[in-house]
């Protein structure tokens, strides 16, 4: 009997991730075909890690529109309908709450096809966040949920969704454990950007709320700028582009600030683990410097990794030079760390689920 068929969709680095995380396991029970939206294109963030990840190379990249969300959601839409309906699958896989992962659940809805949802009931509970749009009308089509937390699967019991939810731990943490060795090691990119363990911060800041806002971006940069060590700060593309438009080039020119261009897998992980304090407004970034037990401020407003914050290992100071400062001034360790993100076995978890439910 042959395999039965799942489209894997991606578009955005944390999602390379968890498919690198979840491809191996999956393909023991089905024939995938992986399609790229190209979302974030950009050689650093696409093949790159396509490359050191070990992940297949996609079946289709869309080469989605970049710029505004609606025409790249209906650009998205449109090209992945025709490869739905060559296809014919049993079911389409989605990670997390980007542009692609709503284009494809709108399109799987519409074929009634099964959709699996990867990191469910994840909520900031505010819609005029582009990411929590994004994850509500994903929990609403999903057919399937596996959620990263306990407060993940509790958020979707709130909305009245209690079947084929699943709490299968955070797939990202997977990744982090197959190279967690080549990670603890890696003290080569510690020498390239000149650096001691813990006396350096590590900085991203990528998400829409503060890019597309000229007054959060400049009081972000700001406080990377006053920061008493290096921080090294590897520029997204949208970031990137932002600071162009802006005129905020000479923010960057703080002695301190080290500007880089995307950072490969393992030597963000590495300098996640080996930094004094992280600095970030990534969802992704938040959990994985909480697994590494290294103090985060977050600049975003609001968080769905609730737990990080309750047990005191991230700040929130949003878009807030002051707040960033005190913060990064005042941080206290946690007496103690309580793993909340699962054992790195989410993958296989998620499979063999997956193979119970659809076989």
């Amino acid at each position: 009997m042959p395999k039965k068929k799942i489209l894997t969709v991606v578009g955005a680095r944390p999602q390379f991730i968890k498919c690198a995380a979840l491809s191996k396991q999956l393909r023991v029970y089905f024939h995938e075909i992986i399609v790229h939206t190209g979302q974030h294109y950009d050689h650093n963030l696409s093949d790159n890690f396509f490359q050191e990840l070990n992940i297949p190379t996609p079946d289709y990249n869309l080469n989605a529109l970049g710029g505004m969300a609606i025409p790249q959601i209906a650009d998205i839409m449109i090209k992945f309908q025709d490869i739905v309906q060559k296809e014919n699958p049993d079911a389409i896989i989605v990670f997390g709450d980007t542009n692609s992962t709503a284009a494809a659940s709108i399109v799987a809805a519409k074929n009634n096809i099964r959709l699996v949802h990867i990191e469910a009931g994840m909520r900031e509970f505010d819609k005029s966040i582009p990411e929590e749009t994004n994850k509500l009308i994903t929990d609403i089509l999903a057919d399937y949920y596996f959620c990263p937390t306990p407060t993940a699967v509790k958020w979707l019991a709130e909305m009245g969704i209690t079947s084929n939810v699943f709490h299968s731990g955070d797939i990202m943490i997977d990744l982090i454990e197959t190279y967690r060795e080549a990670i603890e090691q890696n003290t080569a990119i510690l020498g390239k950007f000149n650096v001691t363990q813990k006396n350096y911060v590590f900085a991203t800041c990528h998400r829409a709320a503060n890019t597309d806002n000229a007054e959060n971006l400049k009081v972000i940069l700001s406080a990377l700028g006053q920061i008493d060590v290096k921080v090294i700060f590897p520029i997204h593309p949208r970031t990137q582009s932002a600071i162009k438009e802006f005129g905020y080039e000479e923010l960057l020119k703080a002695p301190n600030i080290i500007v880089s261009d995307p950072i490969g897998y393992v030597d963000t992980q590495s300098l996640i683990k080996f930094a004094k304090i992280v600095i970030t407004d990534s969802g992704g970034i938040t959990k994985e410097c909480f697994y590494h037990a290294t103090p985060g401020i977050l600049t975003d407003k609001q968080t769905e990794w609730i737990e990080t914050v309750e047990q005191g290992w991230n700040i929130q100071a949003g878009p807030d030079s002051y707040k960033i400062l005190e913060a990064y001034k005042n941080f206290k360790l946690p007496l103690k760390h309580q793993n909340v993100l699962g054992q790195g076995n989410a993958a296989l978890i998620i499979a063999e689920q997956l193979n119970n439910l659809l076989n």
